[in-house]
């Protein structure tokens, strides 16, 4: 008997997606779990030493709870442990550097925090400008596509495609020329959009809720809105 999956989460934040992406890839029935990150229920503390989302509860066969934490763990524990598309590469090198382009991911999205919480305009465009030559160096790194590592969506794409997702909102709001100058990346972007487990990664109310996000932090972006 496959073990029960359950997932803590919140309906905005990217590591979730991440996880999220991984278990619908795999076709893996999961039940997902939303809680309120400013008022964490006690039950959540226990299972998290972090206070963090997402949590993978793993019930087994002996109904024993095992919680994991740390979106990049919970993901490799889908690749190694269910059935479906590979989402790793076989060589033992080319995962190693798929791994190291996931941590650029998170990296990536640190400078997206300070860029979409701050209130100042110089420390705005020092986010943007760190962010936009990130992904300068992704677009070195990318082949013909469609996905980072060619023709099969990989765990490097359930790291990157939340992050992008941050951007079809944000495109509403200015035109922050991100992606000016890297065509494989927007062709990247693209062909993430209309990949089902990307689109379903989210709630339909995904924008609203970002936005509101925006307002409540007073984000410098807002103004640039105006």
């Amino acid at each position: 008997m496959p073990a029960v999956l359950k997932l803590i989460s919140h309906k905005l934040c990217p590591y979730v997606q991440r996880a999220v992406i991984a278990l619908s890839e795999k076709g893996v029935a999961f039940e997902r779990i939303d809680i309120d990150l400013a008022n964490k229920p006690d039950w959540f503390l226990k299972l998290s030493p972090l206070g963090k989302v997402p949590v993978l509860v793993v019930t087994g066969d002996d109904g024993r709870d095992i919680a994991l934490f740390e979106s990049n763990v919970i993901c490799e524990y889908i690749e190694e442990t269910q059935a479906g598309s590979k989402l790793h590469p076989q060589d033992a090198l080319a995962r190693a550097q798929a791994r190291a382009w996931m941590e650029f991911g998170s990296a990536i999205l640190g400078d997206l925090w300070g860029l979409e919480t701050t209130t100042d305009a110089a420390t705005f465009e020092g986010k943007r400008q760190a962010i936009t030559a990130k992904f300068a160096r992704v677009e070195a790194a990318l082949g013909d596509g469609p996905f980072f590592l060619g023709q099969n969506l990989g765990l490097v794409d359930a790291v990157f495609a939340p992050i992008f997702r941050y951007f079809d909102v944000f495109d509403e709001l200015a035109d922050l020329a991100v992606f000016a100058e890297t065509p494989k990346v927007r062709a990247w972007r693209a062909a993430l959009a209309k990949r089902p487990s990307v689109r379903n990664a989210v709630s339909p109310d995904y924008p609203r809720l970002l936005r509101a996000f925006l307002n409540r932090h007073n984000a410098h972006m807002l103004k640039l809105a105006a």
